[in-house]
């Protein structure tokens, strides 16, 4: 039965901000509300979207996995909030000296919250030495030794601080990060349709994204960089990375690179709340509510943005302590934490239209208000 929400989002489909849109609702572990509407994929063929669809969760995977992993070796002591970067990672210092920006002179704790200093964003596919095999560490050694610290607005959202921790995690577990998800986040939960790099045979269950990656080109334009030695994707992107550092690191990195569906994100969103966590001690997620970033221009927790966060997606039907966090592709997640309700929004907003894509923040914010009237009917 359709409900405002499936109704809304359908009219914004109809106005073109995003061919697609699959939502779950849940409450104190229940799924209360769930649809699919319009097309997963438009070109080159269509195929409806359903409700097991796959999506490109884009920087989900900041909070699902690195996120979540982090949170599991602060309970276990293994990584420390308080620690610098350079004590985990001694090996990215060049020459044996300091970093020439002090960028390994920075917090666990500031690099989960965005508090580090790190730039935004940079095309690493245009900045690494093509002869260098290892793409993974050299992304590493550029943030730390050739990227300049930004210091103003005090909090800076940044893929930055995620690849840092990714490299952190695959160090601390000696093993890539798909393979430490695998074993710590996946299997315990039993996600079948939860993955980085999905293989060919799953491609027509996975909604498509952008042809080609226009969008980080022209980026790339607008901030001087010379595109014309980089093969870029020209073809149609689906089931595979939007995003092009993680295109670059074969797939998996610490800021991008999950592909999920509303039912197995919301098994993982489970593991943040206190009452549903199997993954980790309900003390623990005291730590994705808190505000460790007070008086600044955002409220940051562990890995998620808070909605006392002036302009926050979550709306004002939202408590204030609830957490959050969006995708560039079009996805989104929030939680509120004293009522146990999960919020799950995933879009293909960069699929079969032309630049630029839609802004869809007011859409999120439509959302929750809709989903949490919803609720209380």
């Amino acid at each position: 039965m359709k409900n405002s929400i499936s109704s809304f989002l359908q009219s914004r489909i109809n106005a073109k901000d995003f061919p697609s849109a699959v939502y779950l609702v849940a409450e104190k572990g229940e799924i209360v509300l769930q649809d699919a509407l319009g097309f997963a994929v438009i070109e080159p063929e269509k195929i409806e979207a359903q409700t097991d669809m796959i999506y490109d969760l884009a920087s989900l995977t900041k909070p699902l996995v690195t996120g979540l992993l982090c949170a599991k070796l602060i309970e276990e002591n293994k990584l420390d909030l308080e620690q610098i970067v350079e004590a985990y990672l001694p090996e990215l210092i060049e020459f044996g000296v300091w970093s020439e920006y002090d960028c390994l002179d920075v917090l666990i704790s500031e690099l989960l919250t965005h508090y580090s200093a790190y730039q935004s964003w940079k095309p690493f596919y245009l900045l690494c030495d093509k002869q260098n095999k290892d793409e993974r560490k050299e992304v590493l050694n550029l943030i730390a030794n050739k990227i300049p610290p930004q210091f103003t607005p005090p909090i800076i959202y940044s893929d930055l601080n995620f690849i840092m921790l990714g490299g952190l995690l695959e160090k601390l577990y000696e093993k890539s990060l798909d393979k430490i998800a695998q074993e710590e986040i996946f299997e315990p939960l039993n996600l079948q349709n939860t993955l980085f790099n999905p293989p060919k045979e799953l491609q027509k269950r996975i909604a498509a994204s952008e042809r080609g990656n226009e969008f980080e080109k022209l980026t790339c334009m607008e901030q001087g960089f010379d595109v014309s030695k980089h093969k870029w994707r020209e073809h149609q992107i689906w089931g595979e990375v939007h995003d092009g550092n993680c295109y670059f690191m074969n797939g998996v990195a610490g800021h991008a690179g999950l592909f999920s569906n509303v039912f197995e994100t919301f098994k993982i969103a489970q593991q943040f709340l206190a009452e549903e966590t199997i993954l980790l001690k309900p003390e623990t997620c005291k730590l994705f509510r808190t505000n460790f970033t007070k008086g600044l221009n955002e409220a940051r927790s562990i890995a998620f943005q808070l909605a006392e966060t002036k302009d926050s997606t979550a709306s004002q039907a939202l408590a204030k302590d609830s957490f959050g966090h969006l995708g560039f592709t079009g996805t989104s997640l929030w939680i509120e934490p004293e009522t146990e309700r999960i919020f799950i929004l995933l879009t293909n907003r960069t699929h079969a239209r032309q630049l630029p894509f839609v802004n869809i923040n007011s859409v999120r914010r439509r959302f929750h208000e809709l989903a949490s009237l919803e609720l209380t009917l």
